[in-house]
């Protein structure tokens, strides 16, 4: 349910972005929106009271955000607290950036190995990426995890690529075991 409604909210900013031309300038107002939500975990336990009036809350986020954001946005958060879908506001905010990547086609791709990987090996993963996606340019995350032994993982979306000695070794322990049962 919570992933409905964060995905439904975030549609309708990111078509609202579309419709307006805002869409880079609605991106970086909702990354600067989660920073002060972050930092201002107070504001989102105001927000989220039970106790505190909607209408207090309203007046709240419209005197915090009115000059400092685009009205659009504002009035997109005033939105979320008059339906009283403040718990979902990371969830919301974080699903509309990523229909921004998308639509940019930038992809996030995660990458654990055992070690950490050299600049030009770095370079090279991106580049394969790249070569072997529709995305125009990556985020990348690297993670060095010692339990892959060696090899790589790479994370795509839900797309994931498994090249790890720690999953070949795995694999074989399965095709041995069922070999030694029959």
């Amino acid at each position: 349910m919570a992933k409905l409604v964060s995905k439904t909210y975030a549609d309708a900013l990111f078509s609202l972005s579309l419709e307006k031309d805002k869409v880079d300038k609605l991106n970086e107002e909702v990354m600067v929106l989660q920073s002060v939500l972050k930092e201002n975990k107070e504001l989102l336990d105001v927000l989220q009271h039970p106790h505190i009036d909607k209408n207090e809350k309203l007046q709240l986020v419209e005197n915090i955000f009115k000059d400092r954001l685009d009205s659009d946005l504002v009035g997109f958060l005033m939105t979320i607290v008059d339906k009283e879908r403040q718990a979902e506001i990371f969830n919301i905010l974080d699903y509309y950036i990523s229909l921004v990547k998308e639509y940019k086609h930038i992809g996030v791709a995660y990458v654990t190995t055992a070690v950490e990987l050299s600049d030009a090996r770095k370079q090279e993963i991106l580049e394969k990426l790249i070569n072997t996606t529709d995305y125009e340019s990556f985020e990348m995350n690297y993670i060095v995890d010692a339990s892959v032994i060696g090899g790589c993982v790479i994370k795509i979306n839900d797309r994931v690529i498994d090249s790890s000695i720690s999953s070949r070794l795995g694999k074989l322990s399965e095709e041995l075991m069922s070999a030694a049962v029959q």
